[in-house]
This record gives structure tokens, C-alpha cells and sequence, in this order.
């Protein structure tokens, strides 16, 4: 690994920082950077902003120009220093060249602004308990030249796959936050259940509630004005019945609630199939050729463009075991009509 160049920067604050405050920048700049030795960089007045004294709490505004002293940081940039002001060791990277290829072949759509990735089943979006590898560490490796780290602006459980957008930029995120916050994101997911619902179409709304099991924090179905109960509402539509034993679904989340799709089919008696925590059929055998994982694909995301003129609308491929059980019941995934139709509120 090269030694980083250790020179003073002058780096001009971009459009999508506006109002940004200087500890924030820097810490969007040069991850490896500890908020006291920019105290300290700061009361020395080694950092300067457009040629003045300035405070981590200051807010600094696009064109201006931040004087950026040597660091050596380890990720690019300058660097970090023990309390008596000796060099550190440079941190170990978070994330490598082979984990940015592997983000980019999960590419379905990227410009400037934003990627969709195609995430695949099994692989975390963001870390938890026990959890060492996950998209939102990945994230890492997809910095741009400025040091800004892609951010996550929605959420797919891990056992999910599909659509999943990531923001490339700070103001392509907070407008894109805006945008799933007064729900203009049109979300579609496909999924098989459990026998088929009485109507094939219809719309589920109740309140939902997290509570602690044996078996970690589960969703359930709450009463109205229940403390700390969350209104939610899906759309449904049956595609195909297979001998009435499964159907493949079309789902419409209008709420975006913790696990709202798998608990919601669960309430009315169609839990997806290979739900590990929500399908309650009581000695239930997987019939052959359907591999006991969860069914649920993010399979269209349609959202206005972040930077405005247009739309972005993105699709995603059924997933291995998913188009193994298509297949399996000879569903044609070409009709794509009568697999998206239109919903209310559309």
C-alpha cells in the first residue's frame, strides 16, 4: 500500500453540502479522521475555511474552499495522530476493491445520483447483531473521488431480493428520504404464498406492532391506538393460482412498516411461502422443486428522478430459487400486464 502524499488540500465544499456542518464534512471527507485532532486542527487553525478561523460546529456552504492540512487518514487522505500528536497506525479499510466489483455486478441502474442494485437473498443491507458483511459496509468501496460514501435511502430484509436504491450523493438522499417520506416511490413486489385469497384482489389495513419473542423482535397485528402501533396498508393481487394450493401475488406496500408485507399476508392467512419467521402452516411439507427460503422479490421500483426531468423505473429478475419454483409450476413471467396491474392510489 502506497504512502498517502502529505500535502495541504484545498477542497471546494460541492452543491450537495450546503449547510453542511464542518465536523459532518469531515467526516463525509475523511472517515478516518477522530473528531479530537480536528479540535485540535481546528483551534490551531490548520483548518481554515475560505482563508479563516473556523468551528466544527460552523456551517459551511457550496464554492467555499476548506483548508485540509496534511492527515494521513489511510483512505485517501490525510491523517490521523495519537494524543501526544504521534502518527497512528493506518486503519485497517472497511471495505476492498473486490467488494466494489462485486456492488457493481448487482448493478440494474446507475448515473451520477443514484445505483439500484439487485440484492441478492441472504445479504444484509445494513449490519446488526453478529452481522460482518452487508451492503451498507460494502458501501465503502464505492467512495467517490470527494471521499463521499454512497448512502442507503430505503431497506429490504435480508432475506429479500430485488430492487434496492442507494443515493450517490447528500442532496440526491435527503430528496430521495422526501420522496418514500410522502410515499410518491411506487414499490411492487412479487411473491408466492400459501393457498390462494378470497377476493383475488384486495387491500389489507391494520396497525402493526414490534414485540420480543423467543425467537427475536417479530411484527404483529395490534389494535388501534395500541401504544406505539403504526398504521400500514398493502394492495394485493393474484397473478396465477397454482391447484389452489399457492398463488403468485402482486404486492403494493403504501406504508413502508418493519416486515409489513410478510406479516400482512401472515393476518390473512397466506403467509409467503419459506417465511422463516411469519409461515404458521402447521406441518407443512414443501412440496419438491420449492426450496424452503422466503419468496419475496422487490421487483419494480418506480421513483421521480432525484435531480428532477423524469423518472427512474427499475426491474428486477426473480432469484434463483424463485424462478426454480416459477418454473416448477410452469408460471409465465412474460405477461408482465397482468403481473403489474394497476392499483389504487396509482
Amino acid at each position: 500500500m502506497s504512502t498517502p502524499v502529505m500535502k495541504v488540500e484545498m477542497v471546494t465544499v460541492g452543491k450537495d453540502e450546503a449547510g453542511m456542518r464542518l465536523d459532518r464534512w469531515f467526516k463525509e471527507h475523511y472517515p478516518g479522521l477522530g473528531f479530537g485532532h480536528l479540535q485540535k486542527l481546528l483551534r490551531s487553525g490548520q483548518v481554515r475555511l475560505d482563508g479563516g478561523r473556523v468551528k466544527a460546529d460552523n456551517r459551511v456552504q457550496p464554492g467555499q474552499v476548506v483548508r485540509v492540512p496534511p492527515l494521513n487518514t489511510g483512505d485517501g487522505g490525510p491523517a490521523m495522530f495519537d494524543a501526544s500528536g504521534a502518527p497512528m497506525a493506518r486503519p485497517k479499510q472497511v471495505a476492498s476493491a473486490n467488494e466494489a466489483d462485486y456492488l457493481r455486478s448487482l448493478l440494474l441502474y446507475e448515473d451520477e445520483h443514484v445505483f439500484v442494485f439487485n440484492k441478492p437473498a441472504g445479504l444484509a443491507v445494513q449490519g446488526g447483531s453478529g452481522m460482518t458483511r452487508h451492503i451498507d459496509g460494502m458501501l465503502e468501496a464505492l467512495r467517490d473521488r470527494k471521499g463521499v460514501k454512497p448512502r442507503l435511502v430505503h431497506r429490504l430484509d435480508r432475506e429479500t431480493s430485488g430492487c434496492l436504491l442507494v443515493a450517490r450523493t447528500r442532496l440526491a438522499a435527503s430528496t430521495l428520504a422526501r420522496t418514500f417520506q410522502t410515499r410518491s416511490a411506487r414499490k411492487i413486489y412479487w411473491a408466492l404464498v400459501y393457498s390462494v385469497p378470497k377476493p383475488r384482489q384486495g387491500k389489507i389495513s391494520s396497525y402493526l406492532k414490534k414485540e420480543a419473542t423467543p425467537d427475536g423482535e417479530m411484527m404483529r397485528v395490534a389494535r388501534h391506538g395500541e401504544k406505539d402501533a403504526q398504521h400500514a396498508v398493502t394492495y394485493y393481487s393474484t397473478v396465477e393460482a397454482v391447484a389452489q394450493k399457492f398463488a403468485w401475488l402482486t404486492l403494493k406496500p403504501v406504508t413502508g412498516r418493519t416486515h409489513q408485507l410478510r406479516v400482512h399476508l401472515q393476518s390473512i392467512g397466506h403467509p409467503i411461502i419459506g417465511d422463516p419467521r411469519y409461515f404458521d402452516i402447521e406441518n407443512y411439507e414443501f412440496p419438491g422443486g420449492i426450496q424452503n427460503r422466503l419468496h419475496l422479490l422487490a421487483r419494480r421500483l418506480t421513483i421521480p428522478h432525484p435531480a428532477g426531468g423524469g423518472s427512474i423505473d427499475v426491474t428486477a429478475p426473480l432469484p434463483p430459487h424463485m424462478l426454480q419454483s416459477w418454473n416448477s409450476f410452469g408460471l409465465d413471467i412474460e405477461d408482465l400486464d397482468k403481473a403489474d396491474p394497476k392499483f389504487p392510489e396509482d
